[in-house]
C-alpha cells in the first residue's frame, strides 16, 4: 500500500465523513434534505420538553441539537443516528445538578456546560483507549431496571406541569410529596388543556397510523404525519393560549426565548465544581453511550452496514464538548429523533447535518413564534414519549427466566425510585458485578463418561455413558481465575476423597479460557498434593491460548501427568471401562 493510501485509510478511521462523502450523490443529497427538514419540525418542542426537563431554559435544547449534530455528523459512524438531548440524559442531569445550584440560575447553566465537557472529554478518552467494551459492565437486567424507574420518575415530574402547580425533589418520594402539597392550587385551564393533548398524542400514536391509511395515504407517508401528531399539539396549543391568552389565566408558557445562534464560551475551571461532577458525568456517559450504540447497532443491522463502538465512543464525546463550549447540555443519541431519521429516509449523516442547519435557522429566526407555547404541551409529551420506557414485559420474562437477574433488576428500580439516579444506576452496575463474582465463583462442573462407541462424552447423571472406577474426567464449565481457584482445589479433594481406587484424575478444560497467575497456584498445589496422595493429574482438551500461557510457567514440567489433545485420547490411555451406566 502506497503513503497516500494508507494516509487515506487512517482519515477515514478517525474521520468516519470521509468514508461516505467522497461518494456523495444528488440522490442521496435529496433523501438526506427531506429527512432533515422532517426531523427539524419533530425535535423542536422534544428539545424544548427535554431542557426544561434538565431544569434549563428551553432554547439550551435547541442550542444542543445544532452544534453537537453537526461535529457527530463528521465523527460518528451510523448513517442514521441523530443526536441531541434525550429524556434520560435530561433527568440525569437535572439530578446532578440540583444540589448545585438553583435551576434556571446561571450557575446553573455554567455547571450544565461543565457537565457537558466532562462527559465529552470521559468519551473521548474512551475512545481513545479503546474501551467500548466497557458498557458490557450495563447488563441488560440493570439497563432495562434504570429505564423503568426513570420513566416513571420523568413521568412523575411532570405532573406539575400537566396541573399548573410546582413541582420537585428528584425521588418518587420527593416529586409526589410535593405534588400532594400543591395539588389544591391546579389550575383547571392548564388541566383541561393537558387532558386534552394528552387524549390526542395517545390517539395518534395508536390509531393514527391505521387511520391515515384507511383514508388512502401510503404507509410511509402516514407514518411520518402520525409521527408529526406533537407538532400539531404544539401549533393548536399555541394559537389556542394566544387567541384567548391563557397566560393570564394561569397557563405557563414557555416565554421568551432569546433569537441568534449558540454563543460560544468555556465555563470557568472551578476544580470543586469539576471534581464533584465527575462521576455524575461518568454515568451519564455511560447510559448515553449503551442507548445510542445499541440503536446504532440495531438500525446499521437493518441496512447491513456497521458502527464502531469505539469510533462512537469518540464521535458521542466530541458532540459533547461541542456542547459544553456552545452554551448546550450533554447530548447522546435520542431513540424518536434517530427513529425519525431512519423512516425519513436518511441515507447518510448529511441528514443530521441538514435538521441541525434547520434548527439553527429557527433558533435564528422563528423563536417568537414560540412564546406562547404552554409548558403543560411539553409536560403531556415527554409522558406520553417517556412511558414507553416502562417495560414489563421485560420484568416478566426476567422474573420467569433468572430470579437473580430480576433481583439485579429490582434492586436498580429501587433504589432509582428512592434514592436517585446515581444510586440506581452505582447499585444495579454493583449488584450485577457481585452476581457475576458468585456465579463464577462456584462454576458448574461434571464428571463425564464416554457415549458407547463413540469419541463424545457426557455427563455421567444425565447420561448413560461408560466410566472406569480408577479414572475421573472432570470437565469445568468455567474459565479459572481468583475468584474461583479455591472452590476447583475443594472440588477436586472431596472427588479424591470419595474415590479410593481413584489413579488418574484428568480435568477436562474445553470451556475454560483463561487460567490467571491465582488459579496456576492452585493448579500447582492440586498437582502437588493428588502426587502425596499417589494420584496422577492430567489435563485435557487445553485451548491454544491457554497452553501459551502455561508454557510461560513451570506448571507443564511439574505436572505430574500429562497434557492430552482430546478427552478421547485421554480415555484411551487411562481407561479400563466398566459397564455402561456405572456411576462414577
Amino acid at each position: 500500500m502506497t503513503p497516500r493510501g494508507h494516509a487515506f485509510i487512517m482519515l477515514k478511521r478517525y474521520f468516519p465523513i470521509f468514508s461516505w462523502l467522497p461518494h456523495y450523490q444528488a440522490r442521496l443529497f435529496g433523501a438526506d434534505l427531506l429527512a432533515g427538514l422532517i426531523v427539524t419540525v419533530m425535535v423542536i418542542p422534544q428539545s424544548l420538553a427535554y431542557a426544561l426537563l434538565a431544569g434549563l431554559p428551553a432554547v439550551v435544547g435547541l442550542y444542543a441539537s445544532i452544534l453537537p449534530q453537526l461535529l457527530y455528523s463528521v465523527f460518528g459512524t451510523s448513517r442514521t443516528l441523530a443526536v441531541g438531548p434525550v429524556a434520560i440524559v435530561a433527568l440525569m442531569t437535572g439530578a446532578a445538578l440540583s444540589n448545585i445550584a438553583a435551576p434556571g440560575s446561571a450557575e446553573y447553566i455554567e455547571a450544565a456546560l461543565v457537565l457537558s465537557l466532562l462527559s465529552g472529554g470521559i468519551l473521548v478518552l474512551m475512545g481513545a483507549l479503546r474501551m467500548g467494551f466497557f458498557s458490557n459492565f450495563l447488563s441488560h437486567p440493570v439497563i432495562s431496571g434504570f429505564l423503568t424507574a426513570s420513566g416513571i420518575l420523568i413521568a412523575a415530574s411532570q405532573f406539575g406541569g400537566l396541573l399548573g402547580v410546582e413541582s420537585g425533589g428528584f425521588t418518587l418520594f420527593e416529586r409526589l410529596a410535593t405534588l400532594w402539597v400543591n395539588l389544591p392550587n391546579f389550575n383547571p385551564a392548564t388541566l383541561l388543556m393537558s387532558l386534552g393533548v394528552l387524549a390526542f398524542l395517545v390517539w395518534v400514536r395508536r390509531y393514527g397510523n391505521a387511520s391515515l391509511k384507511r383514508l388512502g395515504l401510503p404507509h410511509g407517508a402516514a407514518d411520518l404525519l402520525a409521527r408529526a401528531g406533537p407538532i400539531l399539539a404544539v401549533v393548536v396549543t399555541t394559537l389556542v393560549t394566544w387567541l384567548w391568552q391563557l397566560q393570564d389565566q394561569g397557563v405557563a408558557v414557555v416565554g421568551t426565548i432569546p433569537s441568534g445562534l449558540p454563543p460560544l464560551s468555556l465555563p470557568w475551571p472551578d476544580a470543586s465544581l469539576w471534581h464533584t461532577l465527575l462521576v455524575p458525568a461518568l454515568l451519564i456517559s455511560l447510559v448515553g453511550f449503551v442507548e445510542s450504540v445499541s440503536m446504532g447497532q440495531m438500525l446499521a443491522a437493518k441496512r447491513r452496514q456497521r458502527i464502531s463502538p469505539n469510533q462512537e465512543l469518540i464521535g458521542l464525546g466530541v458532540a459533547n464538548l461541542a456542547a459544553g463550549v456552545s452554551s448546550a447540555m450533554p447530548v447522546t443519541g435520542g431513540l424518536s429523533r434517530t427513529v425519525a431519521n431512519y423512516h425519513a429516509g436518511a441515507q447518510t449523516p448529511a441528514a443530521g447535518a441538514f435538521a441541525a442547519l434547520g434548527i439553527g435557522v429557527v433558533t435564528y429566526t422563528l423563536t417568537d413564534w414560540l412564546y406562547y407555547l404552554p409548558i403543560a404541551t411539553l409536560a403531556a409529551f415527554i409522558t406520553v414519549s417517556i412511558l414507553t420506557l416502562v417495560d414489563i414485559p421485560t420484568l416478566r420474562a426476567t422474573w420467569r427466566y433468572s430470579r437473580s437477574d430480576f433481583a439485579a433488576l429490582a434492586m436498580t428500580i429501587a433504589l432509582t425510585l428512592g434514592e436517585g439516579i446515581e444510586a440506581g444506576i452505582i447499585g444495579g452496575i454493583t449488584l450485577s458485578v457481585a452476581l457475576f463474582l458468585y456465579r463464577t465463583s462456584r462454576p458448574h462442573s461434571a464428571l463425564i463418561g464416554r457415549v458407547p462407541d463413540t469419541e463424545h462424552f457426557r455427563n455421567v447423571v444425565r447420561h448413560e455413558v461408560e466410566t472406569a472406577p480408577q479414572v475421573a474426567l472432570l470437565r469445568i464449565d468455567e474459565s479459572l481465575y481468583f475468584a474461583n481457584a479455591r472452590y476447583l482445589e475443594d472440588t477436586l479433594y472431596n472427588l479424591v476423597a470419595s474415590r479410593p481406587a481413584l489413579e488418574d484424575v484428568v480435568i477436562v478444560c474445553s470451556a475454560v479460557n483463561l487460567i490467571d497467575a491465582s488459579a496456576l497456584e492452585s493448579l500447582e498445589a492440586i498437582n502437588a498434593r493428588l502426587k502425596d496422595s499417589g494420584v496422577t493429574l492430567h489435563l485435557a482438551e487445553v485451548k491454544g491460548p491457554v497452553m501459551d500461557r502455561l508454557k510461560c510457567s513451570d506448571f507443564p514440567d511439574q505436572l505430574t501427568g500429562r497434557m492430552f489433545l482430546s478427552t478421547y485420547a485421554a480415555w484411551q490411555a487411562l481407561s479400563r471401562p466398566a459397564s455402561p451406566g456405572n456411576s462414577a
